[in-house]
């Protein structure tokens, strides 16, 4: 009777453990519709960007952080559309096509630091945390980074560094970067950023205005220091907010 009632105890609790591994992965189907939506974008643009495919951390990151984690709740069902999506206080989270874009255009390695201008959602940062050793990100909205810097923490995104404050100035402490992501547009290239960008480094950042052009750029930093720029697609971000 003991051994019978253990086996059915441990039939109910591999029950339980299945049904608890469904719920959790209830959006992979949604999630791997997403990633092929942003494969094909990429080849559509590939003549703009440079990029036929993405690299295969990239998609790994992709198809691994949890989007609909990092939306209000009433919007999860959208979570995997290829789109930005309202995450209050007047931002959005990019749409996935363009977080995948610039994660793969700043070439992110293992071993790599990165620092992000512009946390938001905190989406951004999953997914270069998935590809590099640390990330470092930054948020203007209190509110913002606050709620980010608590979703990550609770899922297990040990490697992200957050901060309250102006990003224009960087984080010149964590300096340099092998990486620098910025997901605001300021009209031009912040000159910190550049400073705190390593030799050999790449930063992807849009630059314009909030209702005129906006191009995405690459910035490639020389090992004697010059820079090289070069744009990549038009897009629409919110403008860098800056501290007064």
């Amino acid at each position: 009777m003991f051994t019978r009632r253990r086996c059915l105890a441990g039939s109910c609790a591999a029950l339980l453990a299945a049904r608890a591994a469904e719920g959790q992965d209830a959006f992979a189907a949604p999630r791997e519709r997403m990633v092929r939506d942003i494969e094909h974008l990429v080849s559509v643009t590939a003549a703009y960007t440079g990029r036929g495919t993405l690299s295969a951390n990239v998609l790994v990151a992709m198809r691994k952080v949890p989007r609909h984690r990092f939306v209000p709740p009433e919007q999860a069902g959208d979570a995997y559309a290829d789109r930005p999506l309202p995450i209050g206080a007047g931002q959005t989270i990019s749409q996935p096509f363009m977080v995948a874009l610039m994660t793969d255009l700043a070439e992110p390695k293992k071993s790599d630091v990165v620092l992000e201008v512009g946390t938001g959602s905190g989406y951004q940062a999953a997914v270069l945390a998935e590809c590099v050793a640390r990330v470092h990100t930054i948020e203007i909205v209190r509110s913002l980074g606050e709620r980010a810097a608590a979703l990550l923490q609770e899922l297990g995104y040990s490697s992200v560094r957050t901060r309250i404050g102006d990003g224009y100035g960087g984080w010149p402490e964590a300096a340099p970067f092998d990486a620098i992501v910025v997901t605001a547009a300021p009209d031009h290239v912040p000159q910190p950023l550049v400073d705190q960008l390593k030799p050999g480094g790449r930063m992807v950042i849009p630059i314009g205005v909030q209702l005129g052009a906006q191009d995405l750029q690459v910035i490639e930093k020389a090992r004697d220091g010059r820079t090289i720029r070069r744009n990549t697609l038009p897009v629409r971000f919110v403008p860098l907010t800056r501290g007064r």
